[in-house]
């Protein structure tokens, strides 16, 4: 499917034509992993351009931004849509209207959505305050509108993070640090959260921002494979469960090693074990 195929099916009728899109999609078994998590942020991409267009047509000085996972193309079956409604604050009530049409057609579908409308300022003084949020926007990805105001916020915010690397490295480490004392270590656990423990997806994206600041090297070696492998199992534990979820819950492993195409839940686990020591 191009990407005009999905812009049609996206907008064939309204959110019911996304919905139907986004459906067939996840039952197509003969696409999956990475070819389906950018197929289905592109299908999304489509019908969030449609929505924006639709309700500020010819605006300017406003742009749509994903960030976090869905900024990466990185959308899993339940993922939550990460985003930023960009704008450069000389029309307030155009933007708050337009937020309402953007925001509530993602709630009626039953989609999780993580949304904030700002300034750039207010962008960039979000992130030299709270740690997560600039992680988030270092993946920040233009979806519509005025494309200028979205690459100037993504130079400013790599910019921010570079200059500040020195203070904000030890930060990221500690961060880190807490969610494993927390969590656990992703390799040791029979109900490894895949996201937040040791290991797990969270400390793959501490390592591309490591990478990001040019102050540390970060090791490359395997790196994407083992990203890209549990990827695969978060998405097979979305479709297996129909679930927002990131905990491999025993119940649910052999079921999730079937959806991969694995013999048992102790193949699945040693593949998630090899990829977390990574």
């Amino acid at each position: 499917m191009t990407r005009t195929d999905m812009h049609h099916q996206a907008e064939d009728s309204g959110p019911g034509g996304y919905a139907a899109a986004r459906l067939r999609l996840l039952n197509e078994k003969a696409r999956s992993g990475p070819p389906r998590r950018s197929a289905l942020a592109g299908l999304t991409d489509a019908w969030l351009a449609g929505l924006f267009a639709a309700g500020a047509p010819g605006a300017r000085g406003v742009s749509l931004v994903a960030v976090g996972g869905y900024g990466r193309a990185e959308l899993s079956p339940r993922s939550d849509l990460d985003l930023l409604l960009l704008h450069d604050g000389s029309d307030p009530e155009t933007v708050s209207k337009l937020a309402d049409r953007l925001w509530y057609p993602v709630w009626d579908l039953g989609l999780d959505l993580d949304h904030s409308v700002r300034t750039p300022a207010e962008a960039r003084k979000t992130a030299g305050e709270d740690l997560k949020v600039q992680l988030g926007l270092l993946d920040a990805r233009h979806i519509a509108g005025d494309l200028g105001l979205t690459t100037a916020l993504r130079t400013t915010v790599l910019a921010d993070w570079r200059n500040q690397a020195p203070k904000r490295l030890p930060a990221l480490r500690e961060l880190c640090e807490e969610r494993a004392a927390r969590q656990g270590e992703l390799q040791y656990l029979l109900e490894p959260d895949l996201k937040e423990a040791r290991g797990g997806l969270r400390d793959a994206t501490a390592l591309r921002a490591v990478a990001a600041s040019w102050l540390a090297d970060a090791p490359r070696e395997g790196l994407a494979e083992a990203r890209g492998r549990l990827l695969d199992v978060r998405d097979a534990l979305h479709l297996a469960t129909g679930r927002a979820t990131d905990r491999l819950a025993l119940q649910e492993q052999d079921q999730v090693a079937a959806e991969l195409g694995l013999l048992d839940a102790d193949v699945l686990l040693r593949q998630v074990y090899e990829a977390a020591r990574v």
